[in-house]
């Protein structure tokens, strides 16, 4: 397996440089058949075809080109999820830290609460049309008087910490609505 892994480091072409599927291999392979396709059109039709070439081939090149640099705002998802060095989509792992942050006694509420009113907001929503910022009492209701300050978007959290039987009733309650 080493010299697998040596055989295949040694062929591979090093930083920077050309090889097939790269970048400027791409773009010189493009250029080419252009440069191509416009003689074949001055041979064929004279400076009339030669200029109409040129004007296609100008305008497929602002395309790909809009296409390439992502001019394209209305993406219908078929290119990659850009990769964000400062932002992450939260995965079980994060929930975890979360939840065991929330329920330690040194710990800090807040981040779970920020995702308990997400979470809440969602369901109420979809479930009952209601929007916790919007219909504050009608939510509050819902929800209970017991629960209801720990996701209150108004509010201040009732304690620096989430008792556990507190987080068991407001998992409880969120599956209910």
């Amino acid at each position: 397996m080493t010299a697998d892994f040596a055989h295949r480091t040694a062929e591979a072409p090093e930083h920077g440089r050309t090889g097939a599927g790269s970048v400027r291999h791409s773009l010189v392979e493009l250029s080419v058949t252009a440069v191509l396709a416009e003689v074949l059109f001055g041979l064929v039709g004279g400076l009339p075809a030669v200029a109409a070439g040129a004007v296609a081939i100008a305008v497929a090149a602002l395309f790909a080109g809009r296409y390439v640099a992502g001019g394209g705002v209305l993406d219908i998802g078929l290119r990659r999820r850009p990769r964000l060095l400062d932002a992450h989509e939260p995965g079980l792992a994060d929930w975890r830290w979360t939840v065991r942050q929330s329920l330690a006694p040194e710990g800090d509420a807040q981040p779970l609460r920020g995702r308990l009113q997400r979470l809440y907001a969602a369901r109420l929503a979809e479930a009952h049309h209601l929007s916790p910022t919007a219909d504050r009492d009608r939510v509050a209701e819902l929800v209970g008087p017991d629960l209801w300050p720990w996701i209150d978007p108004a509010g201040d959290l009732p304690a620096p910490t989430v008792p556990p039987d507190v987080l068991h009733a407001l998992v409880d309650r969120l599956e209910s609505l």
